[in-house]
C-alpha cells in the first residue's frame, strides 16, 4: 500500500505535506501552501490513488490548522476567496476537495486550484452574485453531483426521505450582512423554494451503524440536524482508522481541524441536534 495513504489503518503524512497545516499569517501565502502541498504529492504519486485516499491524506496534511470562522463574508461583490491557512467545516471540505481534483488530474497549479475551488463552491461553478454560492449544504451536494464532482450516495445507503423545509437564510437575513440587499434575500427565497420542491435522503442517526461498513475513507459526510428551517449543521470527511470509522472536521468546539477520537456513529449519537447524514463520495476528474 503506498506510503501517502493508509498503513495499517492509520493515515501516513509526510510531515512536508503538512506545511501549512498550522502556520502564522503572512509567514506563507496561499499560493505557497498549495504549491508545496501539490509538489509533494507530485514527488509522492499521490495521483496514483483513488480520489478518496487522496481526499484522506490531504485532509489529514490540514489537522491542526486553526478554525476560522466567515472567510468567505467578504465586503463588495462576490468573489473566490482562497484561504489555506485556516477553515470552516465547509471550506476544509471544498478545499481539500479542489487538491485532490488537482492531485488527480495531473494540472499542479495555483490557477488550477482555484478553478476546480470555484467549480465546487458555486452553482454550475459560475459566480453571479452572494446568491450564486451554495449555501445549504444539500444544495451543495446536488448541484456538485450534477456536475459529476460527486456522487450523492445517501438513498442507495438505505436512506429515507428527509422531510425538511428549508428556510433559515431568509428567515434569518439579519445574520448575513449580504441579505441586506433585498434583491439578495429574493434570490434567496427561490433558492429556498426550489431546495423544498426536492426529495432529498438521509440515514438517520439510529441507522448509521447498520449502513457504516458501506462508506469509503474520503467520503463526505454532512450532519442533518433538528433546526428549523436548516438541512445540515456540520460536513467533515469520513476516515477509517485502525478499521473504525471516525471523521476528519474543522469543529468550532476544538478550534482546529482533528481526527475525532470516537467513531462516526457514536460522534453523532453525543450531539443530540443532530440527526443523521448526508453522504456525498467524490468522483474521479474526468481528464
Amino acid at each position: 500500500m503506498h506510503q501517502l495513504a493508509a498503513l495499517a489503518g492509520v493515515v501516513i503524512v509526510p510531515s512536508m505535506l503538512r506545511a501549512g497545516s498550522a502556520v502564522r499569517p503572512g509567514e506563507i501565502t496561499n499560493e505557497q501552501i498549495c504549491q508545496r502541498k501539490l509538489a509533494l504529492a507530485v514527488k509522492e504519486s499521490l495521483g496514483i490513488l483513488p480520489i478518496g485516499d487522496v481526499m484522506v491524506t490531504v485532509g489529514s496534511s490540514f489537522i491542526g490548522a486553526p478554525y476560522v470562522a466567515g472567510t468567505l463574508e467578504q465586503p463588495g461583490e462576490e468573489r473566490l476567496v482562497v484561504n489555506l491557512q485556516g477553515f470552516d467545516c465547509v471550506t476544509f471540505v471544498e478545499s481539500t476537495l479542489a487538491l485532490s481534483r488537482c492531485i488527480k488530474s495531473g494540472k499542479h497549479t495555483f490557477e488550477e486550484y482555484k478553478k476546480q475551488l470555484q467549480l465546487i463552491r458555486y452553482r454550475r461553478g459560475c459566480i453571479d452574485g452572494y446568491p450564486s454560492r451554495l449555501h445549504y449544504f444539500s444544495g451543495w451536494i446536488d448541484d456538485n453531483d450534477k456536475k459529476k464532482v460527486v456522487r450523492n450516495i445517501s438513498h442507495e445507503l438505505g436512506g429515507v426521505a428527509y422531510e425538511k423545509s428549508m428556510s433559515f437564510m431568509s428567515s434569518h437575513s439579519s445574520s448575513y450582512k449580504q441579505l441586506s440587499n433585498s434583491a439578495f434575500l429574493e434570490k434567496i427565497k427561490q433558492i429556498e423554494s426550489s431546495l423544498n420542491l426536492q426529495t432529498h435522503h438521509y440515514i438517520p442517526k439510529d441507522q448509521l451503524k447498520e449502513v457504516e461498513r458501506k462508506l469509503n475513507s474520503g467520503d463526505i459526510v454532512g450532519f442533518t440536524t433538528s433546526t428549523e428551517g436548516l438541512d445540515i449543521i456540520h460536513t467533515g470527511i469520513a476516515i477509517r482508522v485502525n478499521g473504525i470509522l471516525k471523521y476528519l472536521h474543522a469543529p468550532l468546539s476544538t478550534g482546529k481541524v482533528q481526527i475525532t477520537e470516537n467513531s462516526l456513529a457514536n460522534y453523532l449519537a453525543m450531539h443530540k441536534n443532530q440527526t443523521g447524514i448526508m453522504v456525498a463520495r467524490p468522483l474521479e476528474p474526468v481528464l
